[in-house]
């Protein structure tokens, strides 16, 4: 049977009648066989791959555009002592930063399956951190590239050498450079390290920023969703607090770089977003919702799963893939209220189909075989 064969609802020759379906046996809480896993994530493996070596392959290569910068005044200033400071180590270097971004989620998450115990959920939560984090990287390093802009330090990695070559005659100017009297001049001038330059001319946006707020972003979306800080009971302070704190800490990476002089603000807040839009992005692709409390904790199941049902009881129901125990979550309870503006209006079922109408799958006559089951749910 080929890889790529498509595999349609054509009626069986000879028979008139439609065959059987082809499913991939799904259970929500037990770990597959190795190759039925592969089945599902290898074309996101390969995605990841080849978009790490597109990453590498832009990060690696030299600054896409020619720009001019002006070094002093005719008096001898410095035009723009904001690009003037000296070259210092990262607080935190990009390796660390990308490893708080990955290892402390997936570290978490891990530690998070001692009460969730589900394989899927696990497996749905570190591929979408991976989606994140992967996009995210590699979206910054084309703007960097192509739009980059001059870095704190620019003019001290750059040790600018001015030629003197005379003074122009009509205007008693030293004709150097180009632009507007000639106070504009290009990389040509710079005497400094080659790779030093080239890094300094790439400050938009911030690749720290970017990675961490794409991973821990997606951590507190996770957070949120398995602890249910944001649902249908008052919660505990501590939850508040373990909730923000990956907020804080990638802010604190973030707000770093403005103190080593390594990028400006608005390098910092553009990676914020950046990593920010890809954190929503991936939790969503992976988990049923974001911010509805009923459902932001169900993990996504792909392609055509026998046996997969939004359950929310028993050994493979949905209702206990949470790690609180409180307002009847964790027991298959938990989402028996709803909330006015959720995905349904009023309580599970009630005004516009509820649940079942944003859940349910495939025909209309209740076939087994193309429908998506919500068990509970009247």
């Amino acid at each position: 049977m080929g890889l790529f064969n498509r595999r349609g609802n054509t009626a069986a020759a000879g028979t008139g009648t439609a065959p059987a379906h082809q499913y991939t046996e799904y259970h929500t809480n037990r770990r597959p066989p190795m190759g039925q896993w592969f089945r599902t994530v290898w074309l996101d493996l390969l995605t990841m791959v080849v978009l790490g070596a597109v990453g590498l392959g832009v990060y690696y290569a030299p600054p896409a555009p020619t720009r001019s910068f002006p070094v002093y005044f005719q008096d001898g200033e410095i035009v723009y002592p904001q690009f003037a400071y000296p070259l210092r180590k990262n607080i935190i270097p990009i390796w660390l930063a990308a490893f708080l971004a990955s290892i402390i989620p997936i570290f978490i998450m891990a530690c998070m399956q001692i009460r969730i115990r589900s394989f899927w959920d696990f497996n749905n939560a570190v591929m979408g951190l991976l989606y994140a984090l992967i996009n995210a990287a590699v979206f910054q390093v084309f703007l960097k590239w192509l739009i980059g802009g001059l870095r704190p330090h620019f003019l001290a990695v750059c040790k600018p050498r001015i030629p003197e070559v005379g003074v122009d005659g009509v205007t008693g100017l030293l004709n150097t450079g180009n632009g507007l009297r000639q106070i504009m001049y290009t990389r040509t001038i710079c005497s400094g390290d080659t790779k030093e330059i080239n890094d300094s001319l790439e400050s938009f946006p911030s690749g720290h920023s970017t990675a961490a707020f794409a991973g821990l972003v997606f951590l507190y979306l996770y957070l949120n969703a398995k602890l249910k800080v944001f649902s249908n009971y008052a919660p505990h302070m501590w939850k508040l607090t373990a909730l923000y704190a990956p907020i804080l800490g990638a802010t604190l990476i973030a707000g770093s770089l403005t103190i080593d002089e390594y990028h400006h603000w608005y390098d910092v807040v553009a990676g914020a977003i950046i990593g920010t839009m890809f954190a929503l992005s991936a939790y969503r692709m992976m988990y049923a919702s974001i911010w509805d409390f009923r459902f932001n904790h169900v993990p996504l199941p792909r392609g055509n799963m026998r046996g997969f049902h939004y359950g929310f009881s028993g050994e493979d129901g949905w209702g206990e893939a949470v790690a609180t125990r409180k307002a009847g979550w964790g027991e298959g309870e938990g989402m028996a209220t709803g909330a006015p503006f959720d995905a349904a209006h009023g309580a599970m079922g009630g005004a516009g189909g509820g649940l079942r109408g944003i859940l349910n799958g495939g025909n209309h006559n209740g076939a087994t075989h193309n429908t998506h089951k919500v068990e509970g749910v009247v």
